[in-house]
């Protein structure tokens, strides 16, 4: 509500009464502000994780993220120690990367877990491999549901998942004789 102030010859509206601001808590026991990040589950699991895996490397950690890259060797033994004793039972999809500068190519599978409490989190472990022999060991027994994404991966970025049962394409043609069509040194016909 506005209220109207008059002078002689003049009308001035006047600002609503503002709500009063909130003090924000003091002490030890005060929240962190709503907004800021977050990184103690995330540095958490990274510890238990290096832990487990020495070998393992922390790329990066976010407030609900984390990504791990694992040496081809060590792989199989990381994914099953998420999953379980971490808790990371679910995997969202599987992804390529190519780093053509430094002639490698690179696998992530993106996991998460159904647990209550933990489902808004997920986990990135990947892998890097010479991009002329891209062979890495499947996850299906791992994660049921990287079959279909390793599939996918196999066809996009060429890379070879040993053990898998079914590698044949999925949206080219079954005759596709050309690279793969998500590696940066592929050209589109007519480009």
């Amino acid at each position: 509500m506005t209220t109207a102030v008059s002078n002689p010859g003049t009308s001035v509206a006047a600002a609503p009464p503002q709500p009063a601001k909130p003090t924000p808590p003091s002490g030890a026991a005060a929240a962190a502000p709503s907004g800021s990040p977050d990184l103690g589950r995330a540095n958490s699991l990274a510890a238990k994780i290096t832990s487990e895996c020495p070998a393992a490397k922390i790329e990066w950690v976010k407030p609900r993220r984390l990504k791990v890259s694992v040496p081809p060797a060590a792989l199989k033994e990381v994914a099953l120690f998420v999953r379980d004793s971490l808790g990371f039972d679910h995997i969202s999809t599987v992804s390529g990367v190519d780093w053509i500068a430094k002639n490698m190519l690179e696998v992530v599978y993106f996991v998460g877990s159904t647990s209550q409490g933990q489902e808004d989190f997920v986990l990135a472990l990947s892998e890097r491999m010479a991009r002329d022999s891209p062979v890495v060991s499947t996850m299906i027994e791992v994660w049921k549901g990287a079959e279909y994404h390793e599939r996918e991966t196999h066809e996009m970025f060429g890379i070879n998942f040993q053990g898998h049962p079914d590698q044949s394409h999925l949206f080219l043609p079954e005759d596709w004789n050309d690279l793969p069509p998500l590696r940066k040194d592929y050209v589109s016909p007519g480009r």
